[in-house]
């Protein structure tokens, strides 16, 4: 069965967590975090890190699991990404990525040496 990787792209407040959600919802599946501002757990004014409650209404990956003090590269996401894709796609054959960081979407649908 083929794996299908449905992904929101666009600025800050356009409803990309609200739809992206409504469709993990539908598709029973995660969400991917691929904004670069939303991964560190200190950034949390001007990135619309989503709230609790829509955290909880759908599993989500790469939202403030790291440090502003730790290194952290787009290759390290893309590395942990394509990982994590690889887990969730055993699973469901439909997954979610959402954000706003055109070289982190590029990782990942490009590949990092690719683009």
């Amino acid at each position: 069965m083929a794996n299908y990787l449905i992904t929101i792209i666009g600025p800050t407040a356009i409803g990309k967590t609200a739809l992206s959600i409504e469709l993990a919802r539908h598709f029973k599946c995660d969400i991917l975090s691929c904004d670069s501002r939303q991964f560190f757990k200190e950034m949390t004014i001007g990135t619309a890190v989503p709230l609790e409650a829509e955290l909880a209404a759908a599993p989500h990956h790469f939202i403030q699991h790291i440090s502003v003090f730790d290194p952290y590269t787009v290759g390290d996401f893309e590395r942990e990404a394509i990982t994590k894709l690889d887990e969730l796609f055993a699973k469901n054959n439909v997954q979610i990525m959402v954000g706003g960081s055109g070289l982190y979407v590029d990782a990942i649908l490009k590949g990092f040496d690719d683009f």
